[in-house]
């Protein structure tokens, strides 16, 4: 069956569809994300905190992507591992200026990490599921410094995942379409 989609992608008549995750505290700008990429880049001027989750839809790099928007509050983040078994790839943000909640974003991304459904078997890899860190909020002048982020999420001590971080604005766009190309090419080169 496997090789049967690979064919028919192949010839573009099946197209490529994930499923992603859009996790981080609240008020760290996760739908603000989302309505970017969904609104064409358009912005929006009213963002109503999720509670639960929203599901949407929009296009990158020939992928049909359906995102999964999760709230941030404490009392949903349970919610998350319900959604890592049918995840193709995950998009944490986190505020880049809230330096009093950055040890709980890190130790929320080190739980979501160590999972089993986000390292086991996926397609011919063993290669956890891919992870983009959107800094967002990078432009406000107390925001943290990409490679103290770097540092305090302790990155560069991660090698079960694929992971980048990028900085960025969801308001402005700054940082969104790099990130979601690099995620987009992960994806399309773990599961097609």
């Amino acid at each position: 069956m496997k090789f049967w989609d690979s064919f028919l992608t192949w010839l573009k008549i099946k197209k490529k569809e994930a499923n992603i995750l859009i996790v981080g505290l609240d008020n760290s700008g996760k739908s603000t994300v989302v309505q970017y990429f969904q609104s064409g880049g358009k912005r929006t001027e009213v963002t109503v905190p999720t509670i639960g989750f929203k599901v949407e839809k929009f296009q990158n790099a020939g992928l049909t992507l359906t995102a999964f928007d999760m709230s941030g509050q404490s009392k949903y983040r349970s919610l998350w591992e319900r959604y890592y078994s049918d995840c193709h790839g995950v998009i944490f943000v986190i505020d880049s200026s809230d330096t009093m909640r950055m040890a709980v974003a890190s130790n929320e991304l080190l739980l979501m990490i160590q999972h089993p459904e986000m390292v086991k078997n996926r397609s011919t890899t063993t290669t956890g599921v891919p992870i983009l860190i959107l800094a967002n909020k990078s432009d406000l002048q107390v925001a943290i410094p990409i490679g103290q982020i770097r540092a305090e999420l302790g990155l560069d001590e991660i090698n079960t995942h694929p992971i980048h971080l990028e900085a960025s604005n969801a308001l402005t766009g700054v940082g969104l379409h790099a990130g979601l190309e690099w995620l987009s090419d992960q994806i399309i080169k773990l599961n097609f």
